[in-house]
């Protein structure tokens, strides 16, 4: 048992080793990205199924409460987080829809928009994807490693080497939080114009 307790956090130090050695610098572009979108008074939406829900419900709170430091509220909203939403577009369309419709109704150009799938094949992901880049909206893809097709829909990717479902989410929650922090660093440490 011990082993195999050792052997996961192996593993999944392993693998956020390699992700942040070979995306570092992707890291520091996208959280430019969506500094300078707040700063423009735009949002960030997020949306997942399952797992990833989660982590799209749990980084938009990081941003609209606060991370680490005091600071205003950042606009950021999860898609997947109203039932009576999420349950009356699946229940009145399909279970495909439940982001896409959203995103027609509460986003607007140069909005930034965080997609995460573990597996990078969910139909709901796609369409709101779709939908994304008919409507100009900035897009950020958290997937795992057979998530090429869903990294290549949009416009920053980062894409984890693992099939592992787990790791993958450690990646992506370790990537949220700091992206946050970067965030942050951009608008309050250094001297910018004012948030609107």
């Amino acid at each position: 048992m011990k082993e195999s307790i050792l052997k996961a956090v192996r593993d999944s130090l392993e693998v956020k080793k390699q992700f942040f050695e070979e995306n570092i610098d992707n890291i520091i572009q996208v959280s430019k990205v969506i500094a300078d979108a707040f700063n423009d008074g735009k949002k960030l939406i997020l949306f997942g199924n399952g797992g990833s829900a989660t982590d799209a419900s749990h980084i938009a709170a990081e941003f609209i409460n606060r991370f680490k430091r005091e600071r205003p509220g950042l606009p950021a909203i999860a898609l997947n987080t109203d039932v009576a939403v999420l349950t009356a577009i699946a229940n009145d369309y399909d279970y495909s829809e439940v982001f896409a419709r959203q995103l027609r109704s509460l986003s607007e150009e140069g909005d930034i928009v965080i997609a995460i799938s573990t597996s990078g094949t969910s139909k709901n992901i796609h369409k709101a994807l779709d939908v994304a880049k008919k409507k100009k909206l900035v897009t950020i893809s958290f997937t795992g490693g057979k998530g090429t097709r869903m990294a290549s829909r949009s416009a920053y990717a980062f894409l984890v080497a693992s099939t592992d479902t787990p790791r993958i989410q450690e990646v992506h929650i370790t990537l949220g939080h700091i992206l946050c922090q970067m965030v942050d660093e951009i608008l309050f440490e250094v001297p910018r114009k004012r948030l609107r």
